[in-house]
C-alpha cells in the first residue's frame, strides 16, 4: 500500500463511495461537488479534450476544493482521475505525465492491464485501482501491482462485466486482501451498506450521479433516467464491441430497434436508416445513452450535495439495523 493509504482516504470520506468516472458526464462541477460532499469524485481523463485541458481541470478542481475546505474547516474527499490504458488511447502517456505532475492520491485504470502505469504512479505516491470484469482479469491486475480492484459486475452502466456481484466479490476476496470496490446496481445507502457486508471497502455509484444538477449529461438524458427502470436497460455489444449497458428508449430515439441490433461489432449508428448527413447521425454516448440497473432508483434530479446527504441517511439507518 502506498503513502496515500486507504485508511487515510477513508478518514476523509462521509461515505465509502466513489462517484464513478463516466464518459461525457463527469466534469469539473460534478467531481468538485462530490469531493466537497465527502465522496471520491472520479472522472475519465479523456473527458478533457487535450492533456493541457486535463492539467487545467486538475488545477480548477484543486482550487475549488481548497476554497471549500477553507470555508467548512473540513478536509474534502480525494479526486480520482481514471486512465484508459487500452492501446487505442493514444493520449495515455501524455495524460499520465500530467497526473504525475499533479500527484493524485488515487487513480483508477480501465480497459486493460495497469502494469504499464503502476510503477510511475506509485512513485508519485498514488494508489492504483484497476477495474476488472472477470476472475482472470482480477488475478492479472493484482499480479501487476494494483492496490485495489474495481469489480464491474452485472448491472453496471457503460462497458461492464457479466458476473453476479455476490459470486464475483466472494471469489476475488478469497485471493485478494486489498481494497475491493463494487460497481453495479448501487443506487442508495442500503445497497452501499450491503456491499460492505459482502466484503467490499468502497462502491461505485454512477447512474444515480448522471441525474444530478451538476452532471454534464444532456437534460433529456437525465429526464429519461427518471422515467425509466431497470427493465429499460439493454446489455449489448452492438455499439462498442464489448458488453455495454444502454438505455432502450435512447436507442429507439436514435431510430434503431433495440431488439434487432447486431450481436457484436461497434455498429455505425444510423447506417441502416435515412437520417441525413454523416455529421448529423446520432453518436453512441452522446445520443445513445448508457445506464445501469440502478436506473430504477433514479426518481429525481437533485444536487450532488442533496444526493449524498440522502444516501448518508439511508446508509446510517442501514448500519443501525444491521
Amino acid at each position: 500500500m502506498q503513502t496515500s493509504s486507504l485508511a487515510g482516504l477513508r478518514a476523509r470520506l462521509r461515505l465509502p463511495l466513489i462517484a464513478a468516472p463516466m464518459f461525457l458526464v463527469s466534469g469539473i462541477e460534478l467531481v468538485s461537488a462530490a469531493c466537497a460532499s465527502g465522496v471520491i469524485g472520479a472522472f475519465p481523463t479523456v473527458n478533457c479534450r487535450t492533456p493541457d485541458e486535463l492539467d487545467s481541470w486538475l488545477h480548477e478542481i484543486a482550487g475549488r476544493l481548497a476554497r471549500s475546505s477553507d470555508a467548512s474547516g473540513e478536509a474534502t474527499a480525494p479526486v480520482c482521475p481514471n486512465l484508459i490504458v487500452h492501446r487505442s488511447n493514444t493520449r495515455l502517456h501524455d495524460d499520465l505525465a500530467v497526473l504525475l505532475r499533479h500527484r493524485p492520491e488515487l487513480v483508477i485504470t480501465s480497459v486493460g492491464s495497469p502494469a504499464q502505469v503502476v510503477a510511475p504512479l506509485h512513485d508519485a505516491g498514488a494508489l492504483v485501482f484497476a477495474d476488472v470484469v472477470s476472475i482472470r482479469h482480477a488475478e492479472r491486475a493484482a499480479a501487476a501491482g494494483a492496490d485495489g480492484l474495481v469489480l464491474l459486475t452485472a448491472g453496471a452502466g457503460g462497458q461492464t462485466g457479466w458476473l453476479n456481484p455476490f459470486a464475483f466479490v466472494r471469489a476475488v476476496r478469497s485471493f485478494f486482501a486489498g481494497p475491493i470496490v463494487l460497481a453495479g446496481g448501487i443506487s442508495d445507502g442500503v445497497a452501499l451498506r450491503a456491499a460492505e457486508v459482502l466484503g467490499c471497502d468502497l462502491a461505485y455509484m454512477g447512474t444515480r450521479f448522471i441525474a444530478t444538477r451538476e452532471s454534464t449529461a444532456d437534460e433529456r438524458y437525465k429526464a429519461m433516467l427518471v422515467e425509466s427502470s431497470a427493465d429499460d436497460v439493454l446489455l449489448t455489444s452492438a455499439f462498442t464491441g464489448l458488453p455495454t449497458s444502454m438505455l432502450r428508449p435512447s436507442i429507439v430515439a436514435a431510430g434503431l430497434d433495440p431488439d434487432a441490433l447486431p450481436v457484436r461489432g461497434a455498429i455505425e449508428i444510423g447506417s441502416d436508416i435515412d437520417i441525413g448527413a454523416r455529421e448529423a447521425r446520432p453518436k453512441r454516448w452522446r445520443d445513445v445513452w448508457s445506464a445501469g440497473h440502478a436506473t430504477s432508483g433514479v426518481t429525481d434530479i437533485p444536487t450532488v450535495a442533496a444526493l449524498v446527504a440522502r444516501t448518508a441517511d439511508e446508509y446510517g439507518r442501514a448500519r443501525e439495523g444491521s
